[in-house]
């Protein structure tokens, strides 16, 4: 009820104006009817003067009514603007142009004010009013933001783009002139020869075109610089970003995305500002130069031919609206008759078997009718659109060649200025239409920068910056008291006030059915997450003090399902340390009894592992990893599995080397009972929480839980190796 007669206020208050304005429009008719009667004289400057007054008298009323009747908005302050001033405008065009005396003062009212509503509905149409304006500024305010940003990454490239532009000038001016001469060149031909003049003109076109097609070929090659160079050095830097994050970026982003940003979006930022700078440049000094030249050639014709563009601009808006719509009904459409197809395909066996294969038919058929007769209605939207553009631009064709016509024939133009203004004509409406669009290209251009800005701003959560490089590391480390959740499960803990000591020197175990958190224990000694809460310490230092570079070659780790990658087997071994020798290669290969079977490969050292280690068997990928590991001589290792793959013989070869780590500290996790035995210390963990721990010998006396792991975990594993 409140809400009804909130919009009848709103009515009566519209219709309070409208009379109100009429009663002026009749008060001033009234008093200009009164000095025509007492013969003061009233010419047209006169009248104009007094519509212009008028005007400003009208709008100052209206818009007094409608603030304090507190009906405001953008939409009411145009239709003001536009119903009280589109008379004098129209009078002023009209009488420069054609001269003459206004039309009648209702009849123009009544003009004015349909021509009003139809300005605001083509306003509203192009440029609608957002319901949430505040959020538009501010995407704007971004937009405005990160194109200054990627114009900033352009710094290096300022050369290139200055002198792409210079090019970019030249080729448009050179281009402009064409056409005129083109034009005179007629005229020449038209009137008594002159060789001179014909000889001067030709030399003229030539220059230009010559000149046109050598500054736009440098203008390319220059841009094409600048875009190369910046695509470059952003992916570069972005993926130098993305190695500094950590692990748990990498298992909450999606791989697609990653990729995404290096391969697609590098390459929209180029275009924000190379690509799509230069089209605006270009189209912006080509427009403005073919307004200036064809008002020299006749601003009446020119005038004509701009009423074109608002007529097709609403057109297109228009056409988009419905033909983004029908072409998103058609893409549902093709889904559902690929689902449809897909559930048969899949299903066959129960097709058959019920005798459905005609009712699966119809069905998929009824499925493509749908997307056929959608399909229609958007190549009918579509043709309805061309068509009706054409007649516009047809239209607009016929009118100015019809007043073109007249004007060769009353001696206002020549001929050759007519062919001249024609062929900028035929250019000026695609110009125009780029220009619109372009912004809309560059805004989503800039929206993909956003998306790479988004990761190359972004910081690490676990820190990096440690300055501490002790030249001699003891190994010691203290768990105490972590707390740690995985980012893909925040709510759960796999650790849970958790406490450990590591000693320099000794073996340390961590067994635990699958889940318990061991492997958590070794990602987190590799600085791959930060605990939510407590800390690990490195000889009485947190983790997080020591230099990250540091830190890695000192603490190693193999896992159980290691990653070579693509190369040979010297480089893998040698992964991260470019100026390892051969002999340090081959004395690792040997701890992790690798030397041999490497021996006897192909080419030795210098065989190519193919991608991921393909061409290679599992054990021989992890005595690989492990040696990669040995050959740093870390002063802490972590063994996760690693003897899952290997034959006893080189279970037995790994063990040994590992035994002869008399200073290093050794965090092994195994589920083969020749390797936890031989363990200095053995933790069982479940669920986050140390259950026990012991040497072997202590803990089976205890008959706890590592006496039942044993049982059902160790006695299986050792049956199978």
């Amino acid at each position: 009820m409140v809400y009804r007669c909130y919009n009848m206020s709103k009515l009566l208050v519209c219709v309070l104006a409208v009379v109100t304005d009429l009663l002026v429009v009749y008060v001033l008719d009234l008093a200009s009817t009164q000095l025509r009667s007492e013969e003061r004289g009233l010419d047209g400057g006169y009248a104009l003067l007094r519509q212009w007054t008028e005007a400003v008298l009208r709008c100052s009323l209206l818009c007094t009514i409608f603030y304090w009747s507190d009906v405001r908005g953008s939409l009411v302050k145009r239709w003001i603007l536009a119903h009280c001033f589109l008379n004098p405008v129209y009078e002023t065009g009209r009488l420069t142009v054609f001269g003459g005396w206004p039309l009648e003062k209702f009849a123009m009212w009544l003009v004015g004010s349909v021509s009003a509503a139809l300005g605001c509905l083509f306003w509203e149409t192009l440029f609608p009013e957002s319901n949430g304006e505040s959020s538009s500024k501010e995407n704007k305010q971004k937009a405005r933001v990160l194109f200054m940003r990627v114009i900033r990454l352009y710094k290096p490239d300022y050369l290139f783009l200055i002198g792409a532009s210079v090019f970019l000038a030249l080729a448009v001016l050179c281009e402009m002139f064409i056409p005129l001469y083109t034009g005179k060149l007629i005229d020449i031909l038209q009137t008594e020869y002159s060789w001179d003049e014909f000889l001067s003109t030709i030399i003229l076109m030539t220059f230009f075109s010559f000149g046109s097609s050598f500054s736009a070929g440098c203008r390319g090659g220059l841009f094409m610089c600048a875009i190369g160079r910046f695509i470059s050095r952003v992916k570069h830097q972005l993926f130098s970003c993305l190695l500094k994050q950590e692990i748990g970026f990498f298992e909450t982003t999606k791989t697609g995305d990653i990729t995404s940003r290096l391969s697609t979006d590098t390459n929209l930022m180029a275009r924000a500002v190379a690509l799509n700078v230069n089209v605006l440049l270009r189209t912006l000094i080509k427009t403005l130069g073919m307004l200036y030249l064809m008002c020299s050639l006749s601003w009446k014709l020119t005038v004509l031919t701009l009423m074109e563009t608002p007529l097709t601009g609403l057109l297109q808006n228009i056409y988009d609206t419905h033909y983004q719509k029908l072409s998103k009904k058609v893409q549902d459409s093709i889904a559902r008759a690929n689902d449809a197809a897909g559930e048969a395909v899949s299903g066959i066996r129960t097709v058959t078997s019920f005798n459905a294969k005609q009712s699966e038919k119809c069905r998929y058929d009824v499925r493509l009718m749908d997307t056929h007769n959608i399909k229609t209605q958007r190549d009918t939207v579509r043709a309805m659109y061309l068509l009706v553009r054409r007649l516009t631009e047809l239209g607009v064709k016929v009118a100015m060649l019809y007043y073109g016509h007249l004007f060769v024939t009353y001696g206002q133009m020549t001929t050759g200025n007519l062919v001249s203004f024609i062929l900028y004509h035929s250019d000026l409406g695609d110009n125009i239409r780029t220009l619109i669009y372009i912004f809309g290209d560059m805004l989503n251009s800039v929206g993909a920068a956003g998306k790479v800005f988004e990761y190359l701003d972004r910081k690490s959560e676990v820190r990096t910056d440690g300055t501490q490089e002790p030249k001699d590391l003891k190994g010691h480390i203290n768990f105490q008291n972590i707390t740690f959740s995985y980012p893909t499960r925040p709510d759960h803990s796999v650790l849970e006030d958790f406490s450990l000591e590591l000693k320099p020197g000794k073996m340390t175990a961590l067994v635990g059915i699958s889940g318990g958190g061991k492997s958590t224990c070794v990602s987190l000694l590799q600085r791959f997450y930060q605990p939510q809460h407590g800390q690990i310490l490195l000889d009485e230092h947190p983790l997080q003090n020591y230099q990250h570079k540091y830190l890695h070659s000192k603490i190693v780790a193999v896992g159980q399902e290691p990653v070579l990658f693509s190369g040979t087997v010297r480089d893998n071994i040698a992964y991260g340390l470019p100026d390892c020798s051969l002999e340090r290669i081959k004395e690792a290969a040997r701890k992790a009894n690798a030397h041999e079977f490497i021996c006897r490969l192909p080419k030795g050292y210098d065989t190519d592992v193919g991608e991921r280690g393909s061409l290679l068997g599992s054990s021989q990928r992890q005595r690989i990893a492990i040696a990669r590991a040995l050959i740093r001589e870390p002063q802490v290792i972590l063994l996760d599995e690693i003897t899952s793959f290997l034959d006893p013989t080189s279970e037995q070869t790994v063990q040994q080397a590992l035994a002869n780590c008399h200073n290093q500290t050794l965090l092994v996790i195994a589920h083969r009972l020749k390797t936890i035995e031989k363990a200095d210390k053995i933790i069982v963990i479940d669920q986050g929480v140390i259950l026990e721990q012991g040497s072997h010998e202590e803990l089976m006396r205890n008959e706890g839980h590592y006496y039942k792991l044993k049982e059902k975990l160790f006695t299986e594993n050792n049956s199978k190796s």
